[in-house]
This record gives structure tokens, C-alpha cells and sequence, in this order.
């Protein structure tokens, strides 16, 4: 129980008069920090917001004073924020002066009468032993409420029984947000009220965003809600919001830095757990373009129900900034569509499964982390390696036009490259390569890959050079032994088009739509 203008006057044993104001205004309600006596004129450079004053009028004369004198000094002390003042008569003035009596209410500063019998030790006495209980009972509630907590963390539902007992020890509701912005729900828990939920939203997706440790206050509909993010710097674990708290005290501190760490502690186990399911996911992936489809689909349903139905659309992202957040997101999506989406990591990318019908919500999430993506066409398993390259493809050409997302159904279907597509111009085009293709098996040569890096580099000698690691006069060399095998004149620009063409329907050819053909030597 906190400590009160009114507590103090109830003690029989000290004999306070409470002065002004009426005994049922709530200004007796003011907490108490502590008392201090002071005859000084201007006391408030020596106290603190919050503090009782005592005084026995040394510092004005008695008799009759100008009111002025009075309503400064109050004036003063209320700025300061004293919560009240206790005057000992009989001691310097035998009755409070009356100057005195209507400043304090006209301030509106709760005024007691100390008399002379009760010194003023005695009053500072009742108030530091009333302090020094109130202490230990709040060391002892917050010893206990961490044993608790700590009890609730050796619970199976570790997690949920931590908050649920924080709720419960600071009477307020608890919510927990994941790394991608996703409130977890715990069952049983107090909700989290409705009307508030797009504004906690919103200042938890600001607070990751940012990506750093970071406690944040702010005020929804006039309720005060604190948030701490969880995690470490760049790989936040979540949020932690609490609603309708009281202030911060370090009792109630130190309750909520246990949770913290203990909750950091559970979701950092999680994480080990979701790294090994990622592993496990990447292999299953390796083993669908291996084609062991019925090993894959085995594993899949062991672990996450089933593979997504065939025919899939296949989505190759290159995460920008915090990627572990989009791989949360993207294990939260499967999870509320158990078998309609599979994911994986691939290298630097992120490779996902989707049926046609759900490749929306996947691009959305995309946009939502700023990763760059391409799609494939709509392709089955035994072809998921073809479907794969088309996914390269489009996200090669996303990351030219600095899109967030390009289709493969825009560069087969775009232009005279989607027009030879549409005739068949594969065909062609791999008897054209042919000669390029076994010159190299049979004198292990490099000249196909050299070609198509040089083109892939719009025709220009030294970046391609830099790219293979090769002198430009070695460069040069090898493009003039590819023309010859070939039987193209790679100067000029109609023949250079047309080895473009073909490399560009090659299965193990580059991306190559969309760059343009220098004719720079």
C-alpha cells in the first residue's frame, strides 16, 4: 500500500489537523516519496517532485504579512510539485497565519497543522519505516513472483504458462509477436483487446523493422502500452507487449527482465529447432530435383503433412535485409496452409512451392520484406528442374529492372524471343550450339561458358574477363575459336543476335533476356 497525505493524518500518534482542503479530495491521495523540513524561503533547489514539507514559519514574520508573501511561496512549492505542507504552530507562531491558509487554497496544496508536541522527527520517522515496509514487501512480492515464473517455465507449455503468469502477477494483458510481426496466440491467455490490435500491429512491425533492441511506450486509445523487442540486434526474436501497466518500478522491472530472458531463451530454442527443419527442408528439396519424388513426398509428410499438389509454381527470392524474418513468415504461411506450400533455401535464395491458387499470398510476403523474386510457369515434379531455371530466370530479370517481382510467362511470351519460343526455336537453336558444345567435350575447352559470360556481359571485354578470371587477349582469343567453330562472324551484330538466340533457349544457358548487344571490341 503506497503511502498517502491521508495514511499520515490517520495516525492517531502523530495528532496532524488536516487545514485545506476538504478530507474527501483526492489531492490526500498523493503518493508520499518521502519529508522534508526546511525554513528556507525557496526550498524547492533542495526537494524532489513528490516530497511532504515540513516548516515552522521561521521564514515569515509574525503578524500580519502581505498575502503576496504567502502565494509566492506556495506558488513555488506546487511548480515544484509538493504534494503538501505541514506547519508547526506554537513553536515560532502560535496559530497558522491566515495568508497562509487561503494560498494553499487557492493552489489547491493539501496544508496540515503540526503541533507542538509532535516534533518533526517523528513525522519523518512514521514515514521512512512506512517506506522501508512498503520496500520490503515489494522485494518480497517480486522474489516471489520470479520463483513463479521461473516454476511456470519448467511447464511443458514453457512459453505460454511465463506469460500467463506475468498477466497475472502485474494484472495486465500480455501479447507475444513473432519475428515476422505474427501475434502468437496463447490459449487461455488474457486477448488482446480488439480495438487495439491494428495500432500494436503497426508499432510491432515498426519496432523489427528497425531491427535493434529497443523498449518503446506509446498510447492507444488512451491506454499505455509498452513494448520490448526480443532477440539481439539484426536477429530479433520478437515482441513482448504489455497493456494498461502501471509505472515501472523496479520491482515490477525486475519481474519483466525475467521474462524477457527466459521468453528470449524459448524462442532462441525455437530457432535452433526451425534451422534444423530448414536443413531438413533443403534437402528435401535437393531430393525433388533429384528426382526421388516418392523419398521427398515421404520425408515431407513425416515432417509437415504432404507436398503441395501438383502442378506448383515456383518462386525464387533473394531476401533483402533481416532474411531470417522472411523465412519465418514463410514457415508461419506453410503452417496455415499445411501441404499447399513447401519452401526451402537454396544458396543465397529462397526457393518456394505454391499452388497456382496461392502464389498471391507468396508475392505478397515477398513485397512485405522487400525480397526480389521471379516465378516459373505452372510445372510438375518431373520437370521441377526446368521450372527451377525458369524461377532463376525471372528473378535474374526482376533484379535488372529492379522489380519486386517478374514471371517467366513475361519474357517466354514477351517479344520475337516469346514468338520463337512459340515456334519451336529450341530445336534450332541447339543444333546451332552443337559443334560449340562437343568441340568442348572432346578438347576440354571452356568456349560455350565463355561465350555466354561474354554476352551475359553485353558483349564487353573487360568486365567479362574480370568474371572468368582470364586476360582479355585470352578472352579475345577464345571468342574468335568459338566463332570459327561455329562457323559466325562474332564482330558483327547480326551474328552475335543470333548466338544470343540460341544460348537463350539453352537449358544450361545463362539468363540472358532483356540485355542488349554492344558491338564495343
Amino acid at each position: 500500500m503506497s503511502l498517502t497525505i491521508n495514511a499520515i493524518l490517520q495516525n492517531s500518534s502523530l495528532n496532524l489537523r488536516l487545514v485545506v482542503p476538504e478530507k474527501e479530495s483526492l489531492a490526500l491521495e498523493a503518493y508520499v516519496s518521502w519529508v522534508h523540513s526546511s525554513d528556507l524561503d525557496d526550498p524547492t533547489p533542495f526537494l524532489d517532485a513528490g516530497q511532504l514539507l515540513l516548516t515552522d514559519g521561521t521564514q515569515f514574520p509574525v503578524g500580519d504579512a502581505p498575502g503576496s508573501l504567502y502565494g509566492g511561496y506556495v506558488e513555488r512549492l506546487v511548480k515544484h510539485g509538493i504534494c503538501g505542507l505541514g506547519f508547526a504552530t506554537q513553536v515560532v507562531h502560535g496559530v497558522l497565519p491566515p495568508g497562509l491558509i487561503e494560498a494553499c487554497r487557492h493552489y489547491g496544496l493539501p496544508l496540515l497543522e503540526v503541533p507542538d508536541r509532535t516534533p518533526f522527527i517523528a513525522v519523518i520517522r512514521f514515514v521512512a519505516d512506512w517506506l522501508a515496509r512498503e520496500q520490503n514487501a515489494r522485494s518480497e512480492w517480486s522474489l516471489q513472483a520470479q520463483r513463479a515464473i521461473a516454476r511456470a517455465a519448467l511447464r511443458p507449455d514453457g512459453l505460454r504458462s511465463i506469460l500467463a503468469e506475468l498477466e497475472r502477477q502485474l494484472r495486465v494483458w500480455v501479447a507475444l509477436f513473432d519475428a515476422a510481426g505474427n501475434h502468437i496466440l496463447m490459449p487461455n491467455n488474457r486477448p488482446l483487446p480488439s480495438a487495439l490490435v491494428p495500432g500494436v500491429t503497426a508499432a510491432v512491425e515498426k519496432a523489427l523493422d528497425q531491427g535493434a533492441r529497443s523498449v518503446t511506450q506509446i498510447s492507444i486509445d488512451g491506454e499505455q502500452i509498452t513494448l520490448q523487442t526480443l532477440g539481439r540486434r539484426h536477429h530479433l526474436r520478437g515482441v513482448l507487449v504489455l497493456g494498461a501497466i502501471e509505472p515501472l518500478d523496479p520491482a515490477r522491472t525486475d519481474i519483466i527482465n525475467s521474462v524477457i530472458a527466459l521468453a528470449s531463451l524459448a524462442l532462441e530454442q525455437a530457432r535452433s529447432l526451425d534451422t534444423a527443419r530448414r536443413h531438413l527442408r533443403s534437402g528435401v528439396f535437393e531430393q525433388l530435383l533429384a528426382g526421388s519424388t516418392d523419398v521427398a513426398d515421404r520425408t515431407a509428410r513425416q515432417v509437415w503433412g504432404r507436398l503441395p499438389s501438383e502442378p506448383v509454381v515456383v518462386t525464387v527470392a533473394q531476401p533483402l535485409g533481416q532474411g531470417q524474418n522472411l523465412l519465418e513468415a514463410l514457415e508461419l504461411l506453410s503452417d496455415d496452409h499445411r501441404g499447399a506450400i513447401f519452401y526451402a533455401q537454396r544458396n543465397e535464395n529462397v526457393v518456394v512451392l505454391a499452388s497456382p491458387e496461392l502464389l498471391k499470398k507468396v508475392t505478397v510476403l515477398m513485397e512485405r520484406y522487400e525480397a526480389t523474386a521471379g516465378t516459373s510457369a505452372a510445372t510438375y515434379f518431373a520437370t521441377l528442374v526446368q521450372g527451377l531455371k525458369e524461377g532463376e530466370r525471372s528473378l535474374q530479370r526482376a533484379l535488372e529492372l529492379s522489380r519486386a517481382v517478374v514471371s517467366f510467362d513475361e519474357i517466354s511470351q514477351g517479344g520475337m524471343l516469346g514468338l520463337l519460343h512459340g515456334q519451336g526455336a529450341e530445336v534450332v537453336a541447339r543444333r546451332l550450339i552443337e559443334p560449340l558444345t562437343q568441340h568442348d567435350q572432346v578438347e576440354q575447352t571452356q568456349l560455350l561458358p565463355t561465350v555466354t559470360a561474354w554476352l551475359g556481359n553485353n558483349c564487353t571485354w573487360d568486365r567479362t574477363a574480370r568474371e572468368l578470371s582470364i586476360h582479355r587477349h585470352t578472352l579475345r582469343n577464345r571468342i574468335d575459336a568459338a566463332g570459327a567453330v561455329l562457323g559466325l562472324n562474332l564482330d558483327s551484330l547480326r551474328d552475335r543476335l543470333e548466338l544470343f538466340a540460341a544460348i537463350e533457349f539453352l537449358e544450361e544457358g545463362r539468363p540472358l533476356s532483356g540485355r542488349a548487344l554492344s558491338s564495343d571490341a
